[in-house]
């Protein structure tokens, strides 16, 4: 099983070091992606639609890998439980 780290190393199970992208490079992209995609048209609100994308799949993944349990879910991102289940319902996840 692989450990994630706050730098861009993945430590595998033998423990051999192998490069990634880190999570800012990918929204970076993906940042620059939706500009070149708006062929010059003006942005609008984008700071809450990138806030929207990232934060539904991040709640969905770390309920996913904490069991579905909400305690350790909040635990692991750094929120109080009724914070999580706030967000929850704003995300139309049960």
């Amino acid at each position: 099983m692989a450990a994630i780290l706050p730098e861009a190393t993945l430590l595998t199970t033998n423990q051999s070091k192998a490069a990634v992208i880190t999570l800012s490079t990918h929204v970076k992209q993906a940042v620059e992606l939706y500009f070149a995609q708006l062929n010059g048209h003006a942005a609008a609100d984008l700071y809450n639609m990138v806030l929207n994308e990232v934060e539904k799949p991040l709640l969905e993944t770390t309920l996913q890998q904490s069991g579905y349990n909400q305690t350790k879910a909040a635990k692991a991102l750094g929120l109080s439980r009724s914070t999580l289940r706030k967000k929850l319902d704003q995300h139309g996840i049960s």
